[in-house]
């Protein structure tokens, strides 16, 4: 594993060379792609300083207690010495093998997300609305951008599907957890009895697709369909023919887009829809294939899974893929999601180690 480090240690020299050599600096595509490199190297290497520092001062307190001659105070300030930098180099040497797990090629990527009402008609479109805000709010906090693609509102301001983007640097990488089927447990406003009502909502997160990544040719494999926008959204409405409809002709995939005030508009965004909807369906294929890497994952697999449940009697979130339950169901709602995702991701990294270490 060390040598591993050594020679990224080196390549990470490297780089910070280069991206100071004027040639590199006047070519914007090879410095952005070194740029992204050197950015992916320097927390292994960070921390691979800080093992460094450790080690050196574990080896330092060894040699002290082997020269012998120390009187008390002296021997507890080494012995001191000695136990803390032997912990820190065992946590420092858990994290460099975190730090080299092979990195999900779509971390850094934007996403698409739909969310859909499931069982549960009007309470569970009315949850739905209630995840939208909750990832637009955590979003926020992020400083992701949020941009709606599609949407079908009802009449009590809930939603039987939303589509939108989240842009920001490693967008997917935090969200792609969510995908699942995410189930509420609460007293619906239009319920004289009092009685909890349980609900169920569709969370899909996909990555945005480069248009290099496939092969897809407009003319042969998509057929366009317009039709008049319906629902909330302006004098527009019902007024002219502008929303889109694609359907990729090969495998049945249907995407709408209604949301923009002209055709081409919504159609540049279905079909951005498309591409990531195309390029999910052949990274599930590809990940088929290979089930032990299926195993190895939390939290990216099959979308009929139930992921989570918001029991709001209780105030309470529990995930079902890592036992995790709190008592903070309000906060959380207010996009307040890190303490989640950080354990999915604790969890997945560590799924991911112990798959490593069978091979």
């Amino acid at each position: 594993m060390f040598d591993k480090l050594r020679a990224l240690e080196d390549k990470f020299n490297e780089i910070n060379e280069r991206l100071m050599q004027p040639e590199v600096v006047n070519d914007s595509k090879l410095y952005t792609e070194l740029m992204i490199e050197y950015r992916d190297l320097q927390p292994i290497v960070e921390k691979l300083k800080e093992y460094d520092k450790a080690k050196a001062e574990f080896d330092e307190a060894v040699e002290m207690m082997n020269d012998g001659g120390l009187d008390k105070d002296m021997k507890e300030m080494v012995q001191e010495q000695y136990d803390e930098s032997k912990t820190a180099m065992a946590q420092l040497e858990d994290d460099l093998k975190i730090l080299l797990l092979p990195k999900d090629p779509n971390d850094d990527r934007n996403v698409i997300i739909e969310i859909r009402g499931g069982a549960g008609g009007e309470e569970a479109a009315l949850f739905a609305n209630s995840l939208y805000r909750m990832y637009t709010m955590y979003a926020a906090q992020k400083g992701w951008q949020i941009d709606v693609m599609s949407a079908n509102e009802t009449e009590l301001g809930g939603y039987k599907e939303i589509t939108f983007t989240v842009s920001g640097q490693g967008a997917y990488s935090r969200l792609k957890y969510e995908s699942g089927v995410h189930r509420v447990q609460r007293v619906p406003e239009t319920e004289s009895q009092g009685r909890v009502h349980t609900s169920t909502v569709t969370v899909a997160v996909l990555p945005e697709a480069e248009e290099v990544e496939l092969d897809l040719n407009e003319e042969r494999d998509i057929k366009m369909e317009v039709f008049r926008s319906s629902g909330a959204g302006g004098q527009h409405i019902n007024k002219t023919s502008s929303a889109v409809r694609l359907i990729h002709i090969p495998t049945g995939t249907v995407v709408e887009c209604q949301n923009e005030r002209s055709q081409f508009q919504n159609r540049d965004k279905a079909l951005k829809m498309l591409r990531a909807k195309l390029l999910d369906e052949k990274v599930r294929a590809q990940e088929n294939e290979i089930a032990s890497n299926r195993r190895s994952q939390v939290g990216t697999g099959d979308r009929s899974e139930k992921i989570r449940t918001y029991n709001f009697p209780e105030s309470r979130i529990s995930d079902h893929r890592i036992k995790l339950t709190l008592y903070k169901l309000e906060q959380i709602l207010n996009g307040n999601l890190d303490e989640v995702i950080d354990a999915l991701a604790t969890a997945d990294q560590a799924a991911k180690l112990a798959a490593q270490q069978e091979e």
